[in-house]
């Protein structure tokens, strides 16, 4: 029939899919076939050969990292009045740790340093996998 609805279709393919038989009629399916996929290793030859290309391809995406030095938050009147040479007030001390994020989710933390008058952070805390897997979500 052609005006059979998509859900009595689905529910034939399923059914034939099941019993290994073709279509009798209905929704043309166009000869589905089961899909083959490889099988998982743990094995070293399965990690060290065509896995390594994947990880090789995963290893150059870029990801961006920030360090948050601190927050404040004031009023729009206030916001308006800055000028060049404004001190804006962050809600932490000097020397306190600083969070850091990579594509917007907590990693770590870190201690501000300077080398060659150019800042960076050394990272003396990673978050523990589990903390990183609630925070994705």
């Amino acid at each position: 029939m052609a005006d059979e609805p998509v859900d009595d279709g689905w529910a034939e393919a399923l059914q034939n899919q099941k019993s290994g038989g073709k279509s009798t009629g209905g929704a043309d399916w166009g000869g589905s076939q089961a899909a083959g996929f490889e099988e998982l290793s743990d094995s070293p030859a399965a990690q060290g050969g065509a896995g390594s290309h994947n990880l090789d391809f995963l290893l150059d995406i870029p990801l961006e990292v920030t360090v948050e030095l601190g927050k404040s938050s004031m009023v729009i009147n206030r916001l308006l009045q800055l000028t060049q040479g404004s001190v804006v007030e962050l809600d932490k001390a000097a020397g306190e740790t600083v969070e850091i994020y990579v594509n917007e989710k907590l990693l770590g933390k870190g201690e501000v340093i300077v080398i060659n008058d150019r800042f960076g952070v050394r990272i003396t805390e990673i978050i523990s996998q589990a903390d990183r897997i609630k925070n994705m979500g």
